[in-house]
């Protein structure tokens, strides 16, 4: 497997910085952020999609330091049901494109959450009662999202993508295991998985059941820890809506690799991937407050490097 990172990680550092840090850890794959709910410091959209000079420029740089392009991210919610829907789908669109300039096969991305009927801003449904629930959902499904998609999935395909590779992630109508295979059954294979274990831990799914179950779906991979606090979580449970800031308070904060899950746990989420038949990037992603960026990236650099090595050799079972 490659040790990747998505360049939000280090979203402090200049491009030429970037670069050069991820060079100096052994990063061999970068996973580029293109707008919507990132900065995106680091790919500049409408420029790279109006001129093939910078285009070229951006290759370069890349290749002069030994790396190369796991995939483009635009996540986002294209289904917000206000303004900012509409300009998270242009940015969406903006990014396939540019991916299918760059010849980058892989789209990392989020399903959308629309609102009910007639709301102002997206509804996450997560429970069944009471019954307008139901009515919800219905609406949210089969009149915005399955059509959504099915248009992106001709668009994405129009322009040679065949990889839009959906996060699982709270806060959008595709967040499980069978959320997922309901969008895909109904729009196609070029809908996969972008799988990142730190949300399914925090949920209180498996991800090593999940990444058995998702098999050749899995398109891309997030290397990404949760931690489970266990005082606030024996009072408070795992729905949390303290903001990420007050990690103190929260009964889970995602944290570096390791601080979460021991290497044990890392050496068995990657023989997972390897028994599905997955040796493509662990794309890291650096979202612990309590540490700074480049030490957070560096740690998880160095255990991903060790568990990879003693995973392909069968050791530590």
């Amino acid at each position: 497997m490659k040790i990747g990172m998505i360049t939000d990680s280090l979203g402090e550092l200049s491009f030429d910085d970037l670069l050069d840090a991820a060079a100096e850890l052994g990063i061999e794959r970068l996973e580029f952020a293109a707008g919507n709910w990132s900065r995106a410091p680091h790919l500049a959209l409408d420029r790279m999609l109006d001129s093939a000079p910078a285009r070229e420029e951006f290759m370069v740089r890349l290749r002069d330091h030994g790396l190369s392009i796991s995939a483009l991210n635009c996540s986002g919610n294209p289904l917000h049901p206000g303004e900012t829907g509409v300009r998270h789908r242009e940015v969406t669109r903006k990014t396939i494109a540019l991916a299918s300039l760059l010849e980058v096969e892989r789209v990392v991305m989020m399903s959308g959450c629309p609102g009910g009927p007639g709301d102002a801003n997206a509804n996450w449904v997560t429970t069944s009662w009471p019954p307008e629930t139901q009515t919800v959902l219905h609406f949210q499904w089969e009149e915005v999202l399955m059509p959504y998609w099915r248009e992106l999935v001709a668009y994405s395909e129009s322009l040679g993508i065949r990889k839009l590779c959906l996060e699982l992630h709270g806060h959008q109508n595709v967040y499980n295991v069978g959320t997922f295979f309901r969008l895909r059954d109904a729009v196609g294979e070029t809908v996969g998985v972008n799988f990142d274990p730190s949300h399914l831990l925090w949920m209180g799914a498996d991800p090593l059941a999940a990444i058995a179950a998702l098999g050749s779906a899995i398109y891309h991979v997030h290397a990404k820890d949760t931690r489970l606090e266990p005082q606030a979580l024996a009072l408070e449970g795992r729905i949390e809506i303290r903001p990420a800031e007050d990690f103190t308070h929260r009964a889970w904060n995602y944290v570096t690799l390791g601080r979460g899950h021991d290497e044990t746990w890392w050496r068995r989420f990657c023989q997972a991937l390897t028994a599905i038949g997955y040796e493509d990037v662990l794309s890291i992603e650096h979202e612990d407050l309590a540490l700074p960026p480049i030490d957070g990236v560096r740690r998880s650099v160095a255990l991903l490097r060790r568990v990879i090595t003693s995973a392909a050799w069968g050791l530590g079972q």
